[in-house]
């Protein structure tokens, strides 16, 4: 009796999830690749960050950020 490996089932499925991507005009919706929406989502992240710090005067003076407010001095550095 021959077993069959469980390799061979898995390198189709990963193939055609690759041609999926790749295979241009074959009909299947186009979805972007998960690399690019993962740099998409840090530059907008990064993006964010610095909005908040080159506005962070403005933030404060309308109590949208308050910095050091609430935190117990024991657990600030000296």
């Amino acid at each position: 009796m021959r077993t069959r490996s469980k390799a061979l089932p898995q390198s189709f499925s990963l193939r055609r999830s690759i041609q999926g991507f790749t295979a241009p005009g074959t009909g299947q919706s186009e979805t972007s690749p998960p690399l690019l929406v993962l740099s998409a989502v840090i530059l907008l992240a990064l993006f964010a960050i610095v909005q908040i710090d080159l506005h962070s005067a403005q933030l404060q003076a309308i109590g949208l950020l308050g910095h050091g407010t609430g935190i117990d001095p024991l657990f600030l550095s000296p």
